[in-house]
């Protein structure tokens, strides 16, 4: 089933490459850049390869597929090893002699495990076993393991992504207006966190005779601004919580006023929309935008 998903996918990429040849420039553009996004969400250790997020607690926590341990996997050995947890976050595996587990593709019995928010640019520690894997995701201090594989039902069963039709009135180019000294905005998440992020400034827009603001962050230091937005279609045409895109920084920097374009063909789905196992920023009250905004990725129709 995977592999003929896999294959209706590749057919799909092949498609849209033939029917662009057709098209306007920034119709091609749109059709790539969807083509690379499916790429990504379908690749073996995209988003629907998503299997578990289980929390850990303080102190030892006994890991594998049968029912008498503390997380219990959907695969993998009966019996796969603990992971400790101590009171400072820092997290260590014991591998079971007979898990045929790796670390970072090492066959050892012991090892601290770093985390995604602590890692550096190798990524956080990762533990291997048959086809799946996992790694430890830190959220506002509270750490789980994040547990991927292929073979996920979620990558096998990969419904496709519908959209709005393409439409260059929704490719805005928006006024930047610094913000001196910065703000702060409360990003809430699914798992019931809340995060303060440094907000540089704020890009406004006109649309139907009515101004618009929106506030980004930056993921990363010098990054492009993140956007985490809502509008009249969600709930409805699109999926609830919100939906994400990206532009590039204004020109002349972000302490001084200019322009930045805010492409809404662009906008797309966050992994929740495809599964429960990840943990997505919602759209703060500020960024709810009271305009139906017709353009990028709708509701996921094999969302979970």
């Amino acid at each position: 089933m995977l592999r003929a998903s896999l294959f209706l996918a590749a057919i799909t990429l092949g498609a849209v490459a033939v029917h662009a040849a057709d098209t306007d420039p920034y119709t091609r553009q749109i059709e790539q850049w969807r083509a690379d996004r499916v790429a990504r969400l379908t690749a073996p250790d995209g988003w629907l390869s998503l299997i578990g997020l289980e929390w850990l607690h303080e102190g030892a926590n006994r890991i594998g597929s049968a029912a008498d341990n503390d997380i219990v996997l959907a695969t993998g050995a009966a019996h796969l090893g603990t992971v400790t947890l101590g009171q400072d976050g820092t997290a260590r595996i014991a591998l079971d002699k007979d898990a045929g587990a790796t670390v970072d593709g090492k066959p050892v019995a012991e090892a601290t495990l770093v985390d995604d928010m602590h890692a550096g640019a190798t990524g956080p520690t990762l533990v291997r076993f048959g086809s799946a894997s996992f790694y430890v995701i830190d959220r506002d201090g509270r750490r789980a393991l994040r547990v991927k594989d292929p073979d996920a039902p979620t990558r096998a069963r990969f419904a496709g992504i519908d959209y709005f039709p393409i439409d260059p009135s929704w490719r805005i180019e928006a006024d930047w207006v610094p913000f001196a000294p910065g703000h702060k905005l409360e990003i809430g998440s699914v798992i019931g966190t809340i995060e303060a992020v440094d907000v540089p400034g704020k890009a406004v827009f006109q649309r139907d005779g009515h101004t618009f603001e929106l506030m980004p962050y930056q993921e990363e230091p010098g990054g492009e601004l993140f956007f985490v937005i809502a509008d009249r279609t969600s709930g409805k045409e699109t999926y609830g919580a919100a939906r994400f895109f990206y532009a590039a920084l204004p020109k002349g920097g972000l302490s001084q006023p200019g322009k930045v374009e805010l492409d809404f063909n662009k906008a797309y789905n966050p992994p929740c929309a495809f599964t429960p196992f990840a943990t997505c920023p919602l759209a703060p009250p500020e960024n709810r935008l009271d305009l139906a905004v017709t353009a990028g990725e709708k509701k996921y129709r094999g969302g979970h």
